[in-house]
């Protein structure tokens, strides 16, 4: 792992372990649980299909940016949650 990549991970735990030590076991394993509804899922296939064929708009760029990068920080607050939840 790089060194930067470390420091990124470092700076996240220092961000969410507060948060997440706030959860019960049982809210935990509801927000591993949670996942993008179909409409989200559709939107997201659809900008990376267009995305990958040079045929995206910079307002459509911009929301799947947005996109993509909420769903990164979802997975590291649903990896937490299993974590938090299993123990």
């Amino acid at each position: 792992m790089s060194a930067i990549v470390e420091k990124e991970r470092s700076a996240l735990d220092r961000i969410l372990d507060p948060f997440l030590d706030c959860l019960t076991p049982e809210v935990a394993r509801r927000i591993a649980s949670v996942r993008a509804g179909g409409e989200i899922t559709a939107l997201l296939d659809t900008l990376a299909e267009k995305n990958a064929e040079g045929s995206i708009t910079p307002a459509e760029r911009e929301e799947y940016e947005l996109l993509v990068t909420a769903v990164s920080w979802v997975s590291v607050i649903q990896a937490k949650a299993r974590a938090r939840a299993a123990g």
